[in-house]
């Protein structure tokens, strides 16, 4: 079964991508163990220069990254040139401080002399999500070999081309071709990939689903995990606040990444007093919010990554109004091709609804009356 990337804004086949076989997943593994293994044992100043050398090429490379982007999951072209000049910041960050955050830590004990030593500890396997293709990757490929690691990446199948692309930008910086590498494997054979032994550490950014699932084989073999799970931010608005700018962050806040992200802010609780003003100009911000194919304009906010990503968001919505939530903008499905969904404001929004109790990812803003910060 080969991987699609389809462009979310024209329902487009952008390019199919044949699956790595089991056998070459194998092969991939055993090829980057091999290389890690000469890796652990360079200099800082080398793998430094190779992480700078990575930010220079990322900046160059820029507008087409970004465009990449757009393409494969919809981000906005300025939001995706943004998030590659991010990723060049982190490669130049830990190029510059990676030596020292390994320096061995003298320690006080009974002995004569104790020290916490840092030692690179294998192949770390990334399981990475849609809506930074770069930034996820690259935020931890960049201290990982900096650290003297070996990595292989399982990105999502929809940015399979972005994933393809930070290998390539990662050979082009003079890397050990396969110290890093991409395997396009089904999520059921993770697991399986997990429990190999040349498998170290395991790093996930997803649903709280998925990290249950990758945290109980990572922990049944004894392997390291760093996660970053789901969330449904809370924004608090009390009556001291300057409710224009408080509009204006929560806004912006709520639609960042055409509101696909793990930290943006989902649901607004604002006390009773300014609650009146704080709804109209949420309203009236969200309303002014343009929205279209990235590569036709500088929209705002572009399609969800995919349909049935907005077609869950869009179920929430309705499932939340049957509760008892009211729909003050948006709320509706666009007509027309496309993953699009409008900026949608629900009110009336209380505890034990779906858009309170659940992430809404995707440009629905829900907002909360409460008589005060300690009591709705």
């Amino acid at each position: 079964m080969a991987f699609q990337s389809i462009n979310p804004s024209t329902d487009a086949l952008v390019k199919n991508y044949s699956n790595t076989s089991w056998n070459d997943a194998l092969s991939i593994v055993e090829k980057t163990y091999r290389i890690f293994q000469e890796w652990s044992e360079t200099s800082f100043q080398i793998r430094a220069n190779h992480l700078r050398k990575m930010a220079e090429v990322l900046q160059i490379q820029k507008n087409s990254l970004a465009e990449l982007m757009a393409i494969e999951m919809g981000k906005p072209l300025l939001q995706g040139m943004a998030e590659i000049e991010k990723c060049a910041w982190v490669c130049e960050y830990y190029a510059e401080h990676g030596e020292r955050f390994m320096t061995p830590e003298l320690v006080s004990s009974d002995g004569q002399k104790s020290y916490i030593a840092f030692r690179p500890l294998g192949i770390i396997l990334a399981i990475m999500p849609w809506n930074f293709p770069f930034w996820q990757v690259i935020r931890f490929l960049a201290p990982a070999v900096m650290a003297g690691n070996g990595a292989l990446l399982k990105h999502a199948p929809n940015v399979t081309g972005c994933a393809l692309a930070i290998k390539r930008i990662f050979n082009e910086s003079g890397f050990p071709h396969e110290l890093f590498d991409v395997v396009l494997l089904e999520t059921e054979q993770i697991s399986q990939l997990i429990e190999h032994p040349l498998i170290q550490g395991v790093t996930l950014t997803g649903s709280v689903r998925a990290g249950q699932a990758v945290a109980a084989q990572a922990g049944k073999f004894l392997k390291k995990t760093v996660m970053e799970l789901g969330g449904s931010d809370a924004y608090i608005v009390l009556e001291d606040a300057d409710i224009e700018l408080a509009a204006e962050a929560c806004v912006n806040s709520r639609l960042i990444n055409s509101g696909q992200s793990c930290i943006a802010a989902k649901r607004f609780l604002v006390v009773e007093s300014v609650y009146q003003r704080f709804e109209e100009l949420l309203i009236e911000k969200m309303k002014n919010k343009t929205i279209g194919d990235p590569l036709k304009g500088a929209f705002d906010l572009g399609p969800l990554a995919r349909k049935d990503l907005r077609d869950t968001l869009h179920e929430q919505v309705e499932k939340s109004v049957r509760q008892g939530a009211k729909v003050r903008l948006g709320g509706a499905i666009p007509q027309g091709t496309g993953a699009f969904y409008h900026p949608t404001v629900l009110t009336g929004v209380k505890p034990g609804m779906t858009v309170f109790e659940e992430e809404t990812f995707g440009p629905v803003a829900s907002i909360i009356s409460v008589r005060s910060c300690f009591h709705s």
